[in-house]
């Protein structure tokens, strides 16, 4: 997907919408900041920036749907 912007505005509103760190990507997730890093470090979160750790939302909304299925599967208890 290529994005183009108008104006240094335009990028930084982009960003701030679809950028998460890793405290709101853990929140999000409802896993710990600790989860989320070795989720990065395996390779099933990719970071969008290494340092300080940084994901695209979409792609952690994504992971978001998968967590929650392997939750109803293997933890239907907590329903």
């Amino acid at each position: 997907m290529k994005y183009q912007f108008q104006n240094d505005e335009d990028l930084l509103t982009f960003l701030n919408k679809n950028l998460l760190s890793a405290n709101e990507t853990a929140e999000l997730l409802g896993i710990s900041k600790a989860r989320v890093g070795t989720l990065a470090k395996n390779g099933k979160l990719p970071l969008a920036k290494e340092q300080p750790k940084m994901f695209l939302k979409s792609v952690v909304l994504e992971k978001k749907e998968e967590l929650e299925e392997l939750r109803k599967k293997y933890r239907p208890y907590d329903d």
